[in-house]
């Protein structure tokens, strides 16, 4: 039995309890409208007073990929650097890859758009709000979005270690 795009749906709580009211003073709730006026809800929590954190998915960010690989399908490489604006997308949306892993990768690129990384612009990264997301990874040979970008959060642990031991 194969495994359907119900895999990558968002989480949700299914056979829990209510919580006591105020009992969690951190939590908080998101309406987000998109730029397509779609209205999205996300959950999330106060790391401080003033800064709300959620999943990258909510709302779709906007974030910026950059490299030297190929313009297009048939095109060569670029010998220029080239950057293009890219949508974070939910997870389901990359459910055609059966390898994605949403704890480890982000699902990028709107599949209503022909903007994406492809072919040589592996290993760049993913900046949202100029920080560094993910990694271009792969994606379909016909450069189609969205593509899966390797998630550096879950890499973080490791990536401190390395810089320690210089």
């Amino acid at each position: 039995m194969g495994l359907g795009p119900e895999k990558y749906l968002p989480m949700e709580i299914i056979g829990g309890t209510e919580s006591k009211p105020h009992s969690r003073p951190y939590m908080a709730y998101l309406e987000i409208v998109t730029s397509q006026e779609k209205q999205v809800a996300c959950g999330g929590f106060l790391i401080r007073r003033d800064f709300v954190l959620t999943a990258a998915h909510c709302a779709g960010r906007m974030c910026r990929v950059a490299g030297w690989g190929k313009t297009g399908v048939k095109e060569p490489a670029s010998n220029t650097l080239q950057e293009v604006k890219l949508r974070l997308m939910e997870p389901r949306a990359c459910c055609h890859f059966p390898a994605f892993d949403h704890y480890l990768q982000l699902c990028v690129g709107n599949p209503q758009s022909t903007k994406s990384a492809f072919k040589g612009d592996s290993g760049g990264p993913l900046l949202c709000a100029g920080v560094a997301q993910g990694l271009v990874s792969y994606g379909l040979s016909s450069a189609k979005p969205p593509a899966a970008f390797t998630r550096i959060s879950p890499y973080r642990p490791w990536i401190d270690e390395v810089l320690k031991e210089g």
